[in-house]
């Protein structure tokens, strides 16, 4: 995942202390299949995830992160889970935390691509032949995939 400039300014002031921020993940879902990537930083296959800038609305970040990322315009349909990831290090060093509000999205205009420096490959799956996915992201998709229209939120 690229870093975003406003990130970096902080961690000139912060070093590799703690940071809270906010995430977003989409569920690009169409005719039983979804749309992933397959992240340079892990090399796996993945939901489209990005961090918010700030100010910005998150559903206005899911639809620039996953047209950044695949060259793909969507409409968020709902919000699917809001809810806190453990605490990370990255390969730096630099500590993170997110909170990550998840949308299920529909695309509306674009082909599937790479589009950024993000991604190995960007692809089309059926949801009965997915590549393995990390344990946040089946969670995530499973979530999305629920006929609840409710949002689901873990409670202490």
């Amino acid at each position: 995942m690229v870093t975003p400039q406003f990130i970096l300014d902080l961690r000139e002031h912060v070093g590799h202390a703690p940071l809270w921020l906010s995430g977003v993940t989409a569920a690009v879902v169409e005719d039983g299949r979804i749309l992933l990537n397959r992240r340079t930083d892990t090399g796996g296959w993945a939901l489209l995830h990005g961090i918010m800038e700030p100010g910005e609305q998150p559903a206005d970040a899911i639809v620039r992160e996953v047209l950044e990322e695949t060259g793909v315009t969507v409409r968020p349909e709902r919000i699917t889970s809001v809810h806190t990831l453990p605490a990370s290090v990255c390969a730096n060093g630099d500590q993170v935390q997110f909170l990550n509000i998840a949308f299920r999205c529909r695309p509306l205009t674009g082909t599937a691509r790479v589009n950024d420096d993000e991604s190995l490959a960007v692809d089309w799956f059926p949801l009965n032949a997915l590549p393995q996915l990390s344990r946040n992201d089946t969670f995530l998709l499973a979530k999305a995939l629920e006929d609840d229209p409710a949002p689901w939120f873990a409670l202490g």
